[in-house]
Protein backbone atom coordinates (compact mmCIF):
# COMPACT_ATOMS: atom_id res chain seq x y z
CA UNK A 1 0.00 0.00 0.00
CA UNK A 2 1.25 3.44 -0.89
CA UNK A 3 0.41 6.16 1.59
CA UNK A 4 -0.99 9.41 0.28
CA UNK A 5 0.90 12.03 2.25
CA UNK A 6 0.43 15.64 3.08
CA UNK A 7 2.96 17.64 5.06
CA UNK A 8 1.84 20.44 7.34
CA UNK A 9 3.92 22.82 9.48
CA UNK A 10 4.75 21.78 13.03
CA UNK A 11 3.10 24.96 14.31
CA UNK A 12 -0.24 23.95 12.79
CA UNK A 13 -0.56 20.89 15.03
CA UNK A 14 -0.29 22.51 18.46
CA UNK A 15 1.79 19.49 19.54
CA UNK A 16 5.21 21.04 20.02
CA UNK A 17 7.05 23.17 22.55
CA UNK A 18 8.41 26.62 21.77
CA UNK A 19 11.94 25.29 22.28
CA UNK A 20 11.53 22.57 19.66
CA UNK A 21 9.85 24.91 17.18
CA UNK A 22 12.56 27.54 17.62
CA UNK A 23 15.24 24.89 17.08
CA UNK A 24 13.71 23.71 13.80
CA UNK A 25 13.41 27.35 12.69
CA UNK A 26 17.03 28.10 13.72
CA UNK A 27 16.13 30.83 16.19
CA UNK A 28 19.28 32.80 16.95
CA UNK A 29 18.80 32.49 20.74
CA UNK A 30 19.57 28.75 20.48
CA UNK A 31 22.52 28.76 18.09
CA UNK A 32 25.11 28.64 20.88
CA UNK A 33 23.58 25.38 22.11
CA UNK A 34 24.49 23.20 19.11
CA UNK A 35 27.28 23.02 16.57
CA UNK A 36 25.61 22.32 13.21
CA UNK A 37 22.01 22.24 12.01
CA UNK A 38 20.26 19.46 10.08
CA UNK A 39 20.85 20.52 6.48
CA UNK A 40 23.22 19.07 3.90
CA UNK A 41 25.65 22.00 3.86
CA UNK A 42 25.99 21.86 7.66
CA UNK A 43 26.50 18.09 7.59
CA UNK A 44 29.32 18.42 5.05
CA UNK A 45 30.92 21.10 7.20
CA UNK A 46 30.60 18.90 10.29
CA UNK A 47 32.34 16.02 8.52
CA UNK A 48 35.16 18.31 7.43
CA UNK A 49 35.70 19.53 10.98
CA UNK A 50 35.33 16.29 12.99
CA UNK A 51 37.37 13.13 12.49
CA UNK A 52 36.35 11.17 15.63
CA UNK A 53 39.98 10.26 16.20
CA UNK A 54 39.16 9.41 19.83
CA UNK A 55 36.78 6.57 18.89
CA UNK A 56 38.31 3.12 19.34
CA UNK A 57 36.81 1.69 16.18
CA UNK A 58 38.19 -1.83 16.46
CA UNK A 59 36.84 -2.15 20.01
CA UNK A 60 33.46 -0.99 18.72
CA UNK A 61 33.42 -3.43 15.80
CA UNK A 62 34.49 -6.39 17.93
CA UNK A 63 31.87 -5.56 20.56
CA UNK A 64 29.13 -5.29 17.92
CA UNK A 65 30.06 -8.67 16.48
CA UNK A 66 29.99 -10.21 19.95
CA UNK A 67 26.67 -8.63 20.92
CA UNK A 68 24.92 -9.71 17.74
CA UNK A 69 26.09 -13.33 17.67
CA UNK A 70 22.68 -14.56 18.84
CA UNK A 71 20.71 -13.10 15.91
CA UNK A 72 20.80 -13.61 12.17
CA UNK A 73 22.12 -10.40 10.65
CA UNK A 74 21.42 -9.35 7.09
CA UNK A 75 24.33 -9.06 4.70
CA UNK A 76 23.94 -5.29 4.79
CA UNK A 77 24.07 -5.14 8.59
CA UNK A 78 27.23 -7.28 8.59
CA UNK A 79 28.77 -4.99 5.98
CA UNK A 80 27.82 -1.93 8.02
CA UNK A 81 29.37 -3.33 11.21
CA UNK A 82 32.63 -4.15 9.42
CA UNK A 83 32.70 -0.74 7.77
CA UNK A 84 32.86 0.98 11.16
CA UNK A 85 36.56 0.14 11.35
CA UNK A 86 37.08 2.58 8.44
CA UNK A 87 37.76 6.22 9.33
CA UNK A 88 35.40 7.31 6.52
CA UNK A 89 32.38 5.59 8.11
CA UNK A 90 30.00 7.49 10.38
CA UNK A 91 26.82 6.62 12.23
CA UNK A 92 23.36 8.13 12.45
CA UNK A 93 22.05 7.01 15.82
CA UNK A 94 18.70 6.85 17.53
CA UNK A 95 17.92 5.27 20.86
CA UNK A 96 14.90 4.22 22.84
CA UNK A 97 13.76 2.32 25.88
CA UNK A 98 13.07 -1.39 25.57
CA UNK A 99 9.31 -0.99 25.31
CA UNK A 100 7.01 -4.02 25.22
CA UNK A 101 6.45 -5.03 21.57
CA UNK A 102 8.38 -1.78 20.66
CA UNK A 103 5.81 0.38 22.48
CA UNK A 104 4.34 3.42 20.68
CA UNK A 105 4.61 4.08 16.96
CA UNK A 106 7.27 6.74 17.25
CA UNK A 107 9.74 3.99 18.23
CA UNK A 108 9.34 2.80 14.64
CA UNK A 109 9.45 6.35 13.24
CA UNK A 110 12.80 7.10 14.90
CA UNK A 111 14.52 4.06 13.44
CA UNK A 112 13.11 4.63 9.95
CA UNK A 113 14.31 8.25 10.07
CA UNK A 114 17.83 7.08 10.91
CA UNK A 115 17.79 4.47 8.12
CA UNK A 116 16.44 6.86 5.48
CA UNK A 117 18.92 9.57 6.46
CA UNK A 118 21.81 7.15 5.97
CA UNK A 119 20.50 6.07 2.59
CA UNK A 120 20.16 9.68 1.50
CA UNK A 121 23.65 10.66 2.71
CA UNK A 122 25.20 7.59 1.09
CA UNK A 123 23.84 8.87 -2.23
CA UNK A 124 24.83 12.51 -1.93
CA UNK A 125 28.19 12.04 -0.15
CA UNK A 126 29.52 8.91 -1.88
CA UNK A 127 33.09 9.22 -0.57
CA UNK A 128 31.83 8.60 2.99
CA UNK A 129 29.72 5.78 4.40
CA UNK A 130 26.82 6.18 6.82
CA UNK A 131 25.44 3.48 9.10
CA UNK A 132 22.09 3.57 11.00
CA UNK A 133 22.41 2.57 14.66
CA UNK A 134 19.73 1.76 17.21
CA UNK A 135 21.01 2.23 20.77
CA UNK A 136 19.35 -0.21 23.16
CA UNK A 137 18.51 1.69 26.36
CA UNK A 138 19.12 -1.49 28.34
CA UNK A 139 20.37 0.29 31.46
CA UNK A 140 17.15 2.21 31.98
CA UNK A 141 15.36 1.26 35.20
CA UNK A 142 11.92 2.83 34.77
CA UNK A 143 9.97 -0.38 34.20
CA UNK A 144 6.58 1.37 34.35
CA UNK A 145 7.46 3.23 31.14
CA UNK A 146 8.27 0.09 29.15
CA UNK A 147 6.00 -2.66 30.50
CA UNK A 148 2.94 -1.99 28.35
CA UNK A 149 1.63 -1.54 24.82
CA UNK A 150 -1.67 -0.27 23.42
CA UNK A 151 -3.22 -2.40 20.67
CA UNK A 152 -6.64 -1.53 19.23
CA UNK A 153 -7.32 0.59 22.30
CA UNK A 154 -6.52 -2.24 24.74
CA UNK A 155 -3.66 -1.83 27.20
CA UNK A 156 -1.49 -4.94 27.51
CA UNK A 157 0.74 -4.91 30.59
CA UNK A 158 3.63 -7.13 31.62
CA UNK A 159 3.77 -7.24 35.41
CA UNK A 160 7.03 -8.09 37.12
CA UNK A 161 8.61 -7.55 40.53
CA UNK A 162 12.13 -7.44 39.11
CA UNK A 163 14.30 -4.39 39.79
CA UNK A 164 17.41 -2.81 38.37
CA UNK A 165 18.30 -2.47 34.71
CA UNK A 166 15.27 -3.44 32.62
CA UNK A 167 17.48 -4.96 29.94
CA UNK A 168 18.53 -7.64 32.41
CA UNK A 169 14.95 -8.61 33.30
CA UNK A 170 14.12 -12.24 32.66
CA UNK A 171 11.01 -12.77 30.57
CA UNK A 172 8.94 -14.64 33.11
CA UNK A 173 5.24 -14.09 32.50
CA UNK A 174 5.61 -13.09 28.87
CA UNK A 175 3.72 -16.17 27.67
CA UNK A 176 0.54 -14.83 29.29
CA UNK A 177 1.17 -11.33 27.91
CA UNK A 178 1.49 -12.63 24.35
CA UNK A 179 -1.60 -14.79 24.85
CA UNK A 180 -3.50 -11.63 25.77
CA UNK A 181 -2.28 -9.95 22.59
CA UNK A 182 -3.31 -13.01 20.60
CA UNK A 183 -6.88 -12.60 21.81
CA UNK A 184 -6.90 -8.96 20.71
CA UNK A 185 -5.40 -9.32 17.21
CA UNK A 186 -7.49 -12.29 16.16
CA UNK A 187 -6.72 -15.29 13.98
CA UNK A 188 -5.90 -13.87 10.56
CA UNK A 189 -2.77 -15.18 8.85
CA UNK A 190 -1.02 -11.86 9.46
CA UNK A 191 -2.01 -11.95 13.14
CA UNK A 192 -0.59 -15.46 13.44
CA UNK A 193 2.69 -14.31 11.85
CA UNK A 194 2.89 -11.42 14.29
CA UNK A 195 2.28 -13.65 17.30
CA UNK A 196 4.92 -16.11 16.10
CA UNK A 197 7.42 -13.26 15.70
CA UNK A 198 6.76 -12.03 19.22
CA UNK A 199 6.89 -15.52 20.72
CA UNK A 200 10.29 -16.04 19.07
CA UNK A 201 11.53 -12.69 20.35
CA UNK A 202 10.34 -13.07 23.92
CA UNK A 203 11.64 -16.60 24.25
CA UNK A 204 15.13 -15.10 24.66
CA UNK A 205 17.00 -14.85 27.95
CA UNK A 206 16.18 -11.24 28.86
CA UNK A 207 14.50 -8.06 27.64
CA UNK A 208 17.63 -6.78 25.91
CA UNK A 209 17.95 -9.91 23.80
CA UNK A 210 14.21 -9.96 23.04
CA UNK A 211 14.27 -6.36 21.84
CA UNK A 212 17.45 -6.93 19.82
CA UNK A 213 15.83 -9.89 18.07
CA UNK A 214 12.56 -8.07 17.37
CA UNK A 215 14.19 -4.88 16.07
CA UNK A 216 16.54 -6.89 13.86
CA UNK A 217 13.61 -8.84 12.40
CA UNK A 218 11.76 -5.61 11.62
CA UNK A 219 14.66 -3.52 10.31
CA UNK A 220 17.65 -5.77 9.67
CA UNK A 221 17.14 -5.87 5.90
CA UNK A 222 17.88 -2.12 5.82
CA UNK A 223 21.29 -2.56 7.39
CA UNK A 224 20.39 -1.39 10.89
CA UNK A 225 23.09 -1.97 13.50
CA UNK A 226 21.95 -2.61 17.08
CA UNK A 227 24.23 -1.55 19.94
CA UNK A 228 23.95 -2.10 23.69
CA UNK A 229 26.00 0.44 25.67
CA UNK A 230 25.89 -1.81 28.75
CA UNK A 231 29.32 -3.22 27.97
CA UNK A 232 32.54 -3.43 30.01
CA UNK A 233 34.66 -3.07 26.88
CA UNK A 234 32.84 0.04 25.70
CA UNK A 235 32.75 1.65 29.14
CA UNK A 236 36.52 1.32 29.34
CA UNK A 237 36.65 3.94 26.58
CA UNK A 238 34.56 6.21 28.82
CA UNK A 239 36.59 5.65 31.98
CA UNK A 240 38.19 9.10 32.05
CA UNK A 241 34.78 10.80 31.87
CA UNK A 242 33.33 8.56 34.59
CA UNK A 243 36.25 9.37 36.86
CA UNK A 244 35.95 13.09 36.13
CA UNK A 245 32.25 12.97 36.94
CA UNK A 246 32.82 11.21 40.25
CA UNK A 247 35.54 13.52 41.50
CA UNK A 248 34.64 16.90 39.98
CA UNK A 249 30.92 16.71 38.98
CA UNK A 250 31.81 18.35 35.68
CA UNK A 251 28.44 17.71 34.03
CA UNK A 252 26.39 19.37 36.80
CA UNK A 253 28.14 22.72 36.40
CA UNK A 254 28.06 22.69 32.60
CA UNK A 255 24.41 21.68 32.26
CA UNK A 256 23.24 24.00 35.04
CA UNK A 257 24.78 27.00 33.25
CA UNK A 258 22.97 26.11 30.03
CA UNK A 259 19.71 25.46 31.87
CA UNK A 260 19.87 28.92 33.43
CA UNK A 261 20.46 30.45 30.00
CA UNK A 262 17.43 28.63 28.58
CA UNK A 263 15.24 29.84 31.44
CA UNK A 264 16.42 33.41 30.86
CA UNK A 265 15.38 33.06 27.23
CA UNK A 266 11.90 31.96 28.29
CA UNK A 267 12.23 28.22 27.67
CA UNK A 268 11.42 25.28 29.93
CA UNK A 269 14.20 22.77 30.58
CA UNK A 270 13.74 19.05 29.95
CA UNK A 271 16.15 17.52 32.48
CA UNK A 272 17.80 18.53 35.73
CA UNK A 273 21.40 17.48 36.44
CA UNK A 274 22.43 15.78 39.68
CA UNK A 275 25.67 16.44 41.49
CA UNK A 276 26.80 13.04 40.19
CA UNK A 277 25.06 11.81 37.05
CA UNK A 278 25.95 8.16 37.43
CA UNK A 279 24.11 5.13 38.75
CA UNK A 280 25.46 2.04 40.44
CA UNK A 281 24.03 -0.87 38.44
CA UNK A 282 24.54 -4.45 39.63
CA UNK A 283 22.54 -7.42 40.96
CA UNK A 284 19.09 -5.90 40.53
CA UNK A 285 20.20 -2.47 41.76
CA UNK A 286 20.32 0.72 39.71
CA UNK A 287 20.55 3.63 42.13
CA UNK A 288 22.29 6.98 42.09
CA UNK A 289 25.77 7.61 43.40
CA UNK A 290 25.96 10.40 45.97
CA UNK A 291 28.97 12.08 47.52
CA UNK A 292 29.18 11.40 51.26
CA UNK A 293 32.00 13.25 53.00
CA UNK A 294 35.24 12.08 51.39
CA UNK A 295 33.59 9.02 49.88
CA UNK A 296 30.51 7.87 48.04
CA UNK A 297 27.24 6.14 48.82
CA UNK A 298 24.55 4.52 46.70
CA UNK A 299 21.07 5.89 47.32
CA UNK A 300 18.52 3.52 48.93
CA UNK A 301 21.21 0.93 49.73
CA UNK A 302 23.84 0.27 52.40
CA UNK A 303 26.63 0.55 49.85
CA UNK A 304 29.47 2.92 50.78
CA UNK A 305 32.81 3.49 49.05
CA UNK A 306 35.89 5.38 50.15
CA UNK A 307 37.91 7.27 47.55
CA UNK A 308 40.29 4.34 47.33
CA UNK A 309 37.48 1.81 47.04
CA UNK A 310 35.78 3.77 44.27
CA UNK A 311 39.06 3.90 42.36
CA UNK A 312 39.38 0.13 42.75
CA UNK A 313 35.80 -0.28 41.50
CA UNK A 314 36.66 1.84 38.48
CA UNK A 315 39.66 -0.33 37.78
CA UNK A 316 38.00 -3.71 38.24
CA UNK A 317 34.27 -3.26 37.60
CA UNK A 318 33.82 -0.33 35.25
CA UNK A 319 30.61 -1.94 34.00
CA UNK A 320 28.73 -1.12 37.24
CA UNK A 321 28.89 2.59 36.47
CA UNK A 322 25.78 3.49 34.50
CA UNK A 323 25.39 6.99 32.95
CA UNK A 324 22.06 8.72 33.46
CA UNK A 325 20.26 10.87 30.87
CA UNK A 326 22.78 13.69 31.37
CA UNK A 327 25.89 11.60 30.75
CA UNK A 328 24.56 8.92 28.39
CA UNK A 329 24.70 11.18 25.29
CA UNK A 330 28.39 11.94 25.92
CA UNK A 331 29.09 8.23 26.42
CA UNK A 332 27.25 7.38 23.22
CA UNK A 333 29.15 10.02 21.29
CA UNK A 334 32.48 8.93 22.79
CA UNK A 335 32.26 5.34 21.56
CA UNK A 336 30.57 5.96 18.18
CA UNK A 337 31.76 7.97 15.15
CA UNK A 338 28.34 9.58 15.31
CA UNK A 339 27.37 12.35 12.90
CA UNK A 340 23.78 12.86 14.06
CA UNK A 341 21.31 11.86 16.73
CA UNK A 342 17.69 11.29 15.67
CA UNK A 343 15.23 12.25 18.39
CA UNK A 344 11.80 13.55 19.23
CA UNK A 345 10.94 16.92 20.77
CA UNK A 346 11.81 15.90 24.33
CA UNK A 347 15.15 14.43 23.29
CA UNK A 348 16.10 17.43 21.18
CA UNK A 349 15.23 19.62 24.17
CA UNK A 350 17.55 17.86 26.61
CA UNK A 351 20.38 17.51 24.07
CA UNK A 352 20.28 21.29 23.74
CA UNK A 353 21.17 21.47 27.43
CA UNK A 354 24.37 19.45 26.92
CA UNK A 355 26.65 21.38 24.52
CA UNK A 356 28.89 22.78 27.29
CA UNK A 357 29.17 19.33 28.84
CA UNK A 358 30.40 17.98 25.50
CA UNK A 359 32.87 20.84 25.15
CA UNK A 360 34.27 20.06 28.60
CA UNK A 361 35.10 16.49 27.52
CA UNK A 362 36.38 17.38 24.04
CA UNK A 363 33.68 15.16 22.50
CA UNK A 364 32.03 16.12 19.19
CA UNK A 365 28.47 17.36 19.65
CA UNK A 366 26.29 15.70 16.99
CA UNK A 367 23.83 17.20 14.57
CA UNK A 368 20.40 17.00 16.23
CA UNK A 369 18.00 15.57 13.70
CA UNK A 370 14.23 15.61 14.41
CA UNK A 371 12.61 12.26 13.77
CA UNK A 372 9.69 11.94 11.41
CA UNK A 373 6.25 12.73 12.80
CA UNK A 374 3.14 11.21 11.28
CA UNK A 375 -0.57 10.68 11.79
CA UNK A 376 -1.98 7.65 9.98
CA UNK A 377 -5.57 8.22 8.89
CA UNK A 378 -7.34 5.04 7.87
CA UNK A 379 -9.67 5.02 4.86
CA UNK A 380 -12.83 4.81 6.98
CA UNK A 381 -11.89 7.87 9.02
CA UNK A 382 -10.83 9.75 5.91
CA UNK A 383 -14.18 9.08 4.23
CA UNK A 384 -16.11 10.15 7.32
CA UNK A 385 -14.14 13.39 7.49
CA UNK A 386 -14.97 14.10 3.86
CA UNK A 387 -18.68 13.49 4.49
CA UNK A 388 -18.45 15.90 7.41
CA UNK A 389 -16.93 18.40 4.97
CA UNK A 390 -13.68 18.42 6.96
CA UNK A 391 -10.14 18.16 5.65
CA UNK A 392 -7.60 15.76 7.19
CA UNK A 393 -5.65 18.73 8.59
CA UNK A 394 -8.76 19.83 10.51
CA UNK A 395 -8.27 16.89 12.85
CA UNK A 396 -5.72 18.92 14.89
CA UNK A 397 -8.41 21.52 15.68
CA UNK A 398 -10.11 21.13 19.07
CA UNK A 399 -13.33 19.11 19.11
CA UNK A 400 -15.71 21.93 20.07
CA UNK A 401 -14.47 24.12 17.23
CA UNK A 402 -14.97 21.25 14.80
CA UNK A 403 -18.50 20.66 16.09
CA UNK A 404 -19.28 24.32 15.44
CA UNK A 405 -17.85 23.93 11.97
CA UNK A 406 -20.07 20.90 11.30
CA UNK A 407 -23.24 22.74 12.30
CA UNK A 408 -22.06 26.03 10.78
CA UNK A 409 -24.41 25.70 7.79
CA UNK A 410 -27.35 25.88 10.17
CA UNK A 411 -25.83 28.27 12.70
CA UNK A 412 -25.05 30.82 10.00
CA UNK A 413 -28.80 31.47 9.94
CA UNK A 414 -28.75 32.16 13.69
CA UNK A 415 -27.68 35.75 13.84
CA UNK A 416 -29.48 38.11 16.19
CA UNK A 417 -26.99 40.93 15.85
CA UNK A 418 -29.50 43.07 13.96
CA UNK A 419 -32.11 42.53 16.63
CA UNK A 420 -29.56 43.36 19.34
CA UNK A 421 -28.74 46.62 17.59
CA UNK A 422 -32.45 47.50 17.38
CA UNK A 423 -32.88 46.71 21.06
CA UNK A 424 -29.92 48.90 21.93
CA UNK A 425 -31.52 51.76 19.99
CA UNK A 426 -34.91 51.22 21.69
CA UNK A 427 -33.33 51.16 25.15
CA UNK A 428 -31.25 54.23 24.32
CA UNK A 429 -34.51 56.09 23.59
CA UNK A 430 -36.08 54.78 26.80
CA UNK A 431 -32.97 55.75 28.73
CA UNK A 432 -33.07 59.27 27.33
CA UNK A 433 -36.73 59.73 28.35
CA UNK A 434 -36.13 58.16 31.78
CA UNK A 435 -33.14 60.41 32.49
CA UNK A 436 -35.21 63.45 31.57
CA UNK A 437 -37.51 62.52 34.43
CA UNK A 438 -34.95 61.16 36.91
CA UNK A 439 -31.24 60.67 36.17
CA UNK A 440 -31.00 57.84 38.71
CA UNK A 441 -33.19 55.71 36.44
CA UNK A 442 -30.32 55.42 33.94
CA UNK A 443 -28.85 52.39 35.74
CA UNK A 444 -32.21 50.68 35.87
CA UNK A 445 -32.66 51.00 32.10
CA UNK A 446 -29.11 49.78 31.45
CA UNK A 447 -29.68 46.78 33.72
CA UNK A 448 -32.87 45.85 31.88
CA UNK A 449 -31.00 46.05 28.56
CA UNK A 450 -28.32 43.63 29.80
CA UNK A 451 -31.00 41.21 31.08
CA UNK A 452 -32.70 41.28 27.69
CA UNK A 453 -29.41 40.72 25.82
CA UNK A 454 -28.57 37.86 28.20
CA UNK A 455 -31.98 36.33 27.45
CA UNK A 456 -31.25 36.48 23.73
CA UNK A 457 -27.86 34.77 24.29
CA UNK A 458 -29.63 32.01 26.22
CA UNK A 459 -32.00 31.53 23.30
CA UNK A 460 -28.98 31.33 20.93
CA UNK A 461 -27.36 28.65 23.12
CA UNK A 462 -30.58 26.63 23.21
CA UNK A 463 -30.82 26.77 19.42
CA UNK A 464 -27.18 25.61 19.13
CA UNK A 465 -27.90 22.72 21.51
CA UNK A 466 -30.91 21.81 19.42
CA UNK A 467 -28.73 21.84 16.29
CA UNK A 468 -26.19 19.62 18.03
CA UNK A 469 -28.99 17.14 18.73
CA UNK A 470 -30.09 17.40 15.12
CA UNK A 471 -26.46 16.69 14.04
CA UNK A 472 -25.87 14.10 16.75
CA UNK A 473 -24.80 11.35 14.34
CA UNK A 474 -22.25 13.57 12.65
CA UNK A 475 -20.90 14.82 15.97
CA UNK A 476 -20.56 11.29 17.34
CA UNK A 477 -18.67 10.29 14.20
CA UNK A 478 -16.31 13.22 14.71
CA UNK A 479 -15.72 12.31 18.35
CA UNK A 480 -15.02 8.71 17.31
CA UNK A 481 -12.41 9.82 14.79
CA UNK A 482 -10.79 12.14 17.32
CA UNK A 483 -10.63 9.32 19.87
CA UNK A 484 -9.05 7.00 17.29
CA UNK A 485 -6.38 9.48 16.23
CA UNK A 486 -5.91 11.12 19.63
CA UNK A 487 -6.51 8.23 22.05
CA UNK A 488 -6.78 9.14 25.73
CA UNK A 489 -6.01 12.79 24.88
CA UNK A 490 -2.63 11.73 23.54
CA UNK A 491 -1.76 11.41 19.86
CA UNK A 492 -1.65 8.24 17.80
CA UNK A 493 2.13 8.03 17.41
CA UNK A 494 2.66 8.30 21.17
CA UNK A 495 0.05 5.68 22.01
CA UNK A 496 -0.72 3.00 19.41
CA UNK A 497 1.56 0.02 18.81
CA UNK A 498 2.73 -0.88 15.30
CA UNK A 499 1.13 -4.33 15.51
CA UNK A 500 -2.42 -3.13 14.87
CA UNK A 501 -1.26 -1.62 11.58
CA UNK A 502 1.08 -4.46 10.64
CA UNK A 503 -1.59 -7.19 10.84
CA UNK A 504 -3.64 -5.23 8.29
CA UNK A 505 -0.62 -4.63 6.07
CA UNK A 506 2.51 -6.74 6.41
CA UNK A 507 4.37 -4.17 4.32
CA UNK A 508 3.55 -1.49 6.88
CA UNK A 509 7.16 -0.67 7.76
CA UNK A 510 8.29 -0.67 4.13
CA UNK A 511 5.37 1.61 3.21
CA UNK A 512 6.23 3.95 6.06
CA UNK A 513 9.85 3.99 4.98
CA UNK A 514 8.81 5.01 1.48
CA UNK A 515 6.46 7.70 2.79
CA UNK A 516 9.19 9.08 5.06
CA UNK A 517 11.77 9.41 2.29
CA UNK A 518 12.88 13.00 1.92
CA UNK A 519 15.94 15.14 1.49
CA UNK A 520 17.82 16.11 4.64
CA UNK A 521 16.95 19.78 4.20
CA UNK A 522 13.23 18.96 4.26
CA UNK A 523 12.86 17.05 7.51
CA UNK A 524 10.58 19.54 9.23
CA UNK A 525 6.82 19.22 9.17
CA UNK A 526 4.13 16.79 10.32
CA UNK A 527 3.00 14.12 7.87
CA UNK A 528 -0.60 13.10 7.43
CA UNK A 529 -0.62 9.63 5.90
CA UNK A 530 -3.79 8.15 4.46
CA UNK A 531 -4.32 4.86 2.70
CA UNK A 532 -6.77 2.06 2.12
CA UNK A 533 -7.73 -0.41 4.85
Amino acid sequence: MTFVKKQIPFTFTGQFSKLFLDYTEQNKSLKSLYSHHFDLASVKKYLAENTFSYVERNVLVNELKKQNESITLSGLSIKNINSLSDANTFTITTGHQLCLFTGPLYFIYKIITAINTCEYLNKVIPDRHFVPVYWLASEDHDFAEVNHAHVFGKKITWNSEQTGKVGSFSLDGMQEVIAELEQIVGESESAKKLVTLLKDAYSKTNLTEATRYLVNELFGEYGLVILDGDSKNLKQAFKAEIEKELFSSFSHKAVTETSEYLKQQGYSTQVNPREINLFYAKDGIRERFERTGDGFSVLNTQLRFSKTEIETLLQNEIEVFSPNVILRPVYQQKILPNLAYVGGPGEIAYWLQLKKEFDTTGTHFPVLLPRKFALIIDATSKNKLQKLQLQAVDIFTDTESLIKKIISADTEQINFSGEKEKLAAVFASIKQQAEATDKTLSGTVEGELQKTLKGIENIEQKIVRALKTKNETAINQLKGIKQKLFPEDSIQERYDNFSQFWIRNENFIADLKEAFETELDDLSGYLLLSGED
